[in-house]
């Protein structure tokens, strides 16, 4: 399956780990190992993307396409200073000078939220708390102001108080530049308020990608149906039990030909188990890859049939609970 992103738009991508998102991800920032093997094509603004890292393109990466990783202690130098390795990347992709650089370093700071930047400039990483230091590899993202910012679950090392302000702060950065983003996350309430369209991982594949609005509310693949009824909403009581998705993701060394969400999911038939489903769309805008779609009367007729068996064709043990 493929995914096309607009200018100026943000595409989130959702999933369990190990699902692929990351790896997404890095195979779009040629960051895989040389021994991966690519199948497909990557496009950029009408350019082959792989075609640029073959002939060893300098100024592409960190400069129209650029990203911001999980933990950003690993991803800045502890032993230089923060403006310093702001400044590296002005100087290395744009050819500034030294005492340019550190002053657009500075700016960057400031633009980003750092309070006190020509402090910040001078201090190493470990001397900033995470949120800080997470709001530094974002100006290093943005130094060169990139049409395509990658976010790889940018808030997962600071507390919850944070994130907001770090999804903000990326939000209205991208609105202000015309940036596209691709926002990778686990929290699905952070997909559906802050991206154009959704696309959602399992087993190194897209299993469904549409809109934003349609995914939450018309969900097509079991496994999109499973996550969206595993969140816990307001209106239930207090200390309700949650719907959890049972097993686990599958190994995808050498995975059996059949769909990989088959042994977990509710709707699973006999055909599941033949076949590896192909992806099919209602228009353009919603595709998915299931042989019986949730929120359909095909997927409903297997669900009532397996809760009527109690069982499914993977050998799911399930019963009947009202769906949303």
């Amino acid at each position: 399956m493929t995914f096309t992103l607009e200018q100026g738009e943000m595409l989130g991508i959702v999933g369990e780990s190990g699902s692929g998102k990351s790896v997404t991800a890095k195979a779009l920032m040629n960051l895989l190992p040389r021994t991966a093997e690519i199948d497909g094509r990557v496009r950029f603004d009408g350019e082959d993307v792989r075609a640029l890292a073959a002939a060893g393109s300098r100024h592409f990466w960190g400069v129209r396409m650029t990203m911001v990783f999980q933990d950003p202690m690993t991803s800045l130098n502890p032993v230089k200073k923060c403006g310093e390795q702001i400044a590296e990347t002005l100087r290395y992709h744009l050819g500034h000078g030294r005492v340019a650089a550190m002053k657009a370093a500075t700016d960057l700071l400031e633009q980003v939220g750092v309070p006190e930047p020509g402090r910040r400039v001078n201090q190493y990483p470990h001397q900033l708390s995470g949120g800080l230091r997470q709001r530094v590899v974002i100006a290093m993202a943005l130094a060169c102001e990139p049409d395509l910012l990658i976010a790889d679950e940018p808030t997962t090392a600071v507390d919850v108080t944070v994130q907001k302000r770090i999804l903000d702060l990326l939000d209205s950065l991208r609105k202000e530049r015309g940036m596209s983003m691709i926002l990778i996350t686990h929290d699905l309430g952070v997909a559906r308020g802050r991206c154009d369209d959704v696309a959602v991982m399992y087993a190194g594949r897209i299993v469904e990608r549409s809109s934003t609005e349609t995914l939450f509310d018309r969900s097509r693949h079991p496994y999109t149906d499973a996550l969206v009824r595993s969140i816990p909403r307001i209106e239930q009581p207090s200390h309700a039990r949650l719907d959890p998705i049972p097993g686990r993701p599958p190994e995808l060394i050498d995975p059996p030909v059949q769909c990989a969400f088959a042994p977990r999911c509710r709707y699973a038939q006999a055909d599941c188990l033949e076949s590896v489903p192909p992806t099919e769309g209602v228009g353009e805008s919603h595709e998915f890859a299931c042989h019986h779609p949730a929120n359909t009367p095909r997927g409903r007729e297997a669900l009532a049939n397996n809760v009527a068996a109690g069982v499914t064709a993977a050998g799911l043990q399930i019963s009947y609970r009202k769906t949303r």
